[in-house]
């Protein structure tokens, strides 16, 4: 299967994944993979960051499969009942590839028959981030955007010893930007 390349997800979606791979380690081999290599090459953005043109969690999105015809669905955290055939759950492998994927991108994933099949984000027709910024911004209320403009993404290093890439994000690499949060103790 291909690298998911500018997978990227908010804190919360980023979250979710952890907790099914630590919930379900050993699953179904196509959807472990997917799931394992999301989490991998994921850049995990704040909510107020994350751009409108990408695939979240409640996003509702336009996406083809091969040269199909588009399909709209929303895609969720699981399957809701009374509402067959509009969500596309990321317990779903098709859910879980097009989640942190922006308009334009592609992926393809196994089918159970072992041939690929390609998804394609046609239109992210909704997403609830930008959803939420646009109400703000109609209220009058400051929104809470980019603290800091060109701030990087985060990118979660689960040990200090692996490997630093210097081309990719780290969150060692929004302190050396200037980020400075004082934590807790400040308020």
């Amino acid at each position: 299967m291909p690298a998911i390349d500018g997978c990227q997800l908010t804190t919360k979606d980023y979250t979710i994944l952890e907790v099914m791979r630590e919930r379900h380690p050993t699953g179904d081999g196509t959807f472990s993979t997917i799931l394992q290599r999301k989490i991998s090459s994921a850049v995990v953005m704040f909510r107020e960051d994350i751009p409108a043109n990408v695939v979240t969690l409640s996003s509702r999105v336009a996406y083809r499969v091969n040269d199909g015809p588009a399909s709209t669905r929303i895609v969720s955290h699981d399957q809701m009942r009374g509402l067959v055939g509009l969500l596309l759950p990321i317990t779903n492998p098709r859910g879980l590839a097009l989640l942190g994927l922006a308009e334009g991108q592609s992926i393809s994933i196994p089918r159970a028959d072992g041939s690929l099949e390609t998804l394609t984000v046609q239109q992210v027709v909704y997403q609830p981030e930008a959803a939420r910024r646009e109400r703000l911004k109609l209220a009058g209320v400051a929104a809470p955007g980019p603290s800091l403009p060109g701030r990087p993404g985060l990118r979660v290093v689960h040990r200090s010893d692996e490997p630093h890439d210097e081309g990719q994000n780290k969150v060692a690499a929004a302190f050396d930007a200037g980020f400075d949060d004082p934590g807790p103790s400040a308020a």
